[in-house]
């Protein structure tokens, strides 16, 4: 693949648009239209359900005269299918658009196909500029489309021998204001946090993304999973967003109910066993996991029993990320198949 520095600078603003747009049942999308030279005529990105496509939103700007002969350079595959909008192919078709440039394929059995329709009436279509980047735009609408449930992230904080609260039982803090700023940072980003019962009931988890003492804006529905009953008095039931509990411990039923209410990326705080529930059911996307410089012995460990118990079975996961937090360091990792569709 051959791209030019004009072509490579369009797709990291195409992917910076992309996260102008909101998490939901639509992938976040940008696109950028270059001239023939390789100036930006035009940028765009999708703004949410039945609104125009990144594609449609920047050609929107511009006129047939000044689309004729340009590059789209887009981060998903240009849709093929007609729903709320139009086909995107289409669109950049009728527009006279000659080159099309897409990071990462569609992988939806209705909305895919755009760049074979594209091919077919004779636009130049090249794939990859920036893929590692666009897949981590899009990490859980791909999830959602490909296995038909939420993306799920589980975090927890340990020492650097691997506990995760001291043996009477006492968990705060392990980590430092930087490290936990970043935990409040990414719950914000969630569209539900999940925690067991057993957390609720030991620490009064709030389950809310706060700087400091201040919320923030964006807030994570909050959801208990187990069958005792949430007190009157818990912190949880002050939450901004109503409290949903699911009165199981299966992570598939419980995902599948998240499903069904529209909720597309699960953070899991929930203490070591939900966390390893959802491990040993092959449900984790992503793990973050933040680890102090300090030692604490003694028996809480920050997971418990996985069903593994051979090398032979050893769980692996993909892309290690590595970050320092102030003292802290967070090691992020991903689930080499939560790319594939396979577990």
């Amino acid at each position: 693949m051959n791209f030019s520095a004009a072509e490579d600078a369009a797709m990291a603003q195409a992917l910076a648009l992309a996260l102008n747009g909101p998490r939901g049942i639509n992938p976040q999308v940008g696109a950028v239209i270059l001239s023939p030279a390789g100036d930006v005529l035009a940028t765009g990105w999708h703004r949410g359900s039945g609104t125009p496509h990144a594609e449609v939103d920047a050609l929107s700007k511009l006129t047939r005269e000044q689309t004729r002969g340009a590059t789209a350079v887009v981060t998903l595959e240009p849709c093929n299918h007609t729903g709320r909008t139009g086909p995107c192919a289409l669109a950049l078709i009728e527009a006279g658009i000659t080159r099309v440039i897409y990071a990462t394929s569609d992988p939806g059995a209705v909305s895919g196909g755009g760049a074979e329709r594209l091919r077919g009436a004779g636009v130049d279509v090249e794939r990859g500029l920036l893929e590692d980047e666009a897949l981590a735009v899009i990490d859980s609408w791909l999830t959602h489309t490909r296995l038909g449930r939420p993306h799920v992230t589980v975090k927890w904080a340990q020492t650097l021998d691997g506990r995760a609260a001291a043996a009477d039982g006492t968990s705060q803090w392990i980590t430092g204001q930087v490290a936990r700023a970043d935990v409040h940072r990414r719950r914000a980003e969630a569209d539900a946090i999940v925690a067991g019962i057993g957390t609720i009931l030991r620490d009064d988890a709030a389950l809310t993304a706060r700087d400091g003492d201040e919320l923030l804006s964006q807030q994570p529905q909050p959801v208990v999973v187990g069958r005792r009953e949430v007190p009157l008095s818990a912190r949880v039931r002050q939450h901004p967003r109503e409290l949903i509990q699911i009165r199981e411990h299966d992570p598939a039923t419980i995902l599948a109910d998240l499903h069904e209410r529209g909720i597309h990326r699960v953070f899991i705080e929930g203490g070591p066993t939900v966390a390893s529930a959802f491990l040993q059911a092959g449900l984790v996307d992503e793990l973050l996991v933040y680890v102090a410089p300090a030692l604490l012995g003694g028996p809480r460990v920050a997971l418990d029993d996985i069903g593994i118990t051979t090398m032979a079975d050893i769980m692996r996961f993909a892309q290690p990320e590595i970050t320092l937090l102030g003292d802290d360091i967070l090691i992020r990792v991903t689930r080499e198949a939560s790319t594939d569709g396979s577990d």
